[in-house]
This record gives C-alpha cells, structure tokens and sequence, in this order.
C-alpha cells in the first residue's frame, strides 16, 4: 500500500478477493478488479514521504488452510484496522477478504 503497487498487491491479493468497510454511511465493497485502478491512480504514500506506521497486531489459524491477521497501518490522515481473511490455495498464502475501519489520525 505504501509504493501504490498493483502488481505487488495481485501477488498477495487473491484474484476473488472483497475489499469491504462499514466506516462512514455506506458500505464499501469492491472486487479486486475494481480497488486495484484506485490504488493505481492515487500518489503512493512513499513518494510522499509518509513514514511507515504498520503493525500486526494478531494472527489466528482457523484451520491448516484458513488463517485472519489483524493489521494497522496510516495512509495520510487516515489510521486503519485491517481485519485479513487468508486461504491456502494451490500452495501460497494469499488475502481473499479485507474488512476493515478507518479513524482520523490525532497525530
């Protein structure tokens, strides 16, 4: 998310992956085909030079071939909470779902 790089983004995305969020009126859910061209389009945070506040702030395996990771990360004046789905499918780990929320950062 920080480089706004597409292909780095399909290598860990799913190709059936939903991007979804409940922050704000309406809900947000698009398919991968449809996130990747926003991304795409807008200035990557690194070239900005926004420093980097990622975390991960859990991972549970649901089964050997099911997994979801808690992640943070801050893109401009947004702070986000990620809740990953992730599948083992055909021998790589990949994301099939992002939920997440956003907040105003404070600092």
């Amino acid at each position: 998310m920080s480089q706004s790089d597409t292909g780095l983004l399909a290598r860990v995305f799913h190709p059936q992956a939903v991007y979804l969020s409940a922050t704000g009126d309406t809900l947000i859910h698009k398919t991968m085909a449809e996130y990747f061209p926003i991304v795409a389009a807008r200035e990557a945070p690194a070239a900005r030079g926004e420093p980097r506040a990622d975390r991960i702030v859990g991972i549970a395996f649901a089964g050997p071939k099911t997994a979801t990771a808690r992640v943070n990360c801050a893109i401009g004046p947004k702070f986000f909470t990620d809740c990953l789905t992730l599948i083992l499918d055909e021998g790589r780990w990949q994301i099939i779902s992002k939920v997440f929320h956003w907040e105003e950062r404070t600092t």
